[in-house]
């Protein structure tokens, strides 16, 4: 699943200026001429509630077990909300969501269409313990407050393989820090981000900068292997495994996996 964020840097001084201000609260989502920009912020009455864009996903920080169609059970505020950043068109965290009616999810990725489409097949199901965010993964912190989330996802960000490219990574030691604050902290069993990724380097890059940030979390688990000692990981389906990750393991690529925990 890809992260796609805006450019850092360029050439261009009007994105540049758009790169610099998007970490700024007076950052605004410019519109766009793509139909599913449209059709996200107009949704039809199936829809609504199931998807939001833009500016419309920093509008509720710190109530958002409170946003979903179906609320938790007996309306708990401890249910647990899940994050997947990077959530393509929905594929692991429908199935989650399916799965575990109890909890609450929310999808976020760039693609106007993947959004879209996973509410779409959120409606076809009725699943309505998930929204899907169409957003930048770098205003995380103007989405969500500080431990509101119990869990955190990101699997098979874009790797920017190209040395030029490689400043546009998510997973830098800014980012990271960032949303440090916004997992619970106190409770042994949330306040969980898991990585993965298929890429040597980038896993790399991230693990060198968790070093930097030792004194912010705390690594639960590191593997560079993550199914090796699976006896058939060709067997995992979706959500044990995402859409990326079935194909990665049928190529014979391992999987790098990452969980960490913000240090209390």
């Amino acid at each position: 699943m890809q992260v796609v964020t805006e450019q850092k840097h360029s050439k261009d001084p009007y994105a540049n200026q758009m790169a610099r201000s998007i970490l700024s609260p007076d950052f605004q989502y410019a519109t766009s001429k793509n139909i599913y920009w449209d059709k996200l912020k107009n949704l039809p009455s199936g829809l609504k509630g199931l998807a939001l864009t833009d500016h419309d996903t920093e509008t509720h920080r710190g109530t958002w077990l409170s946003r979903f169609l179906s609320p938790p059970p007996d309306n708990r505020a401890d249910a647990p909300l899940h994050v997947e950043i990077g959530c393509n068109a929905g594929h692991v965290t429908l199935e989650w969501a399916k799965q575990n009616p109890s909890s609450r999810y929310i999808g976020i990725d760039y693609k106007f269409k993947m959004i879209y489409k996973f509410a779409e097949k959120a409606a076809k199901f009725d699943v309505r313990n998930l929204i899907a965010f169409r957003a930048n993964a770098d205003r995380l912190p103007y989405m969500f407050a500080p431990g509101e989330i119990d869990f955190l996802y990101m699997f098979f960000p874009d790797p920017w393989e190209k040395k030029a490219q490689r400043k546009n990574r998510t997973a830098d030691t800014e980012w990271l820090r960032s949303v440090a604050p916004l997992l619970r902290k106190g409770d042994a069993t949330r306040g969980i981000f898991h990585i993965k990724t298929d890429h040597r380097d980038y896993f790399d890059f991230i693990v060198a900068n968790l070093e930097e940030l030792k004194d912010v979390y705390e690594i639960l688990d590191l593997s560079y292997d993550l199914h090796a000692k699976h006896p058939n990981p060709k067997s995992l389906v979706i959500p044990e495994v995402t859409l990326f990750e079935r194909l990665f393991i049928k190529d014979g690529l391992p999987i790098h996996s990452v969980k960490i925990r913000p240090k209390v």
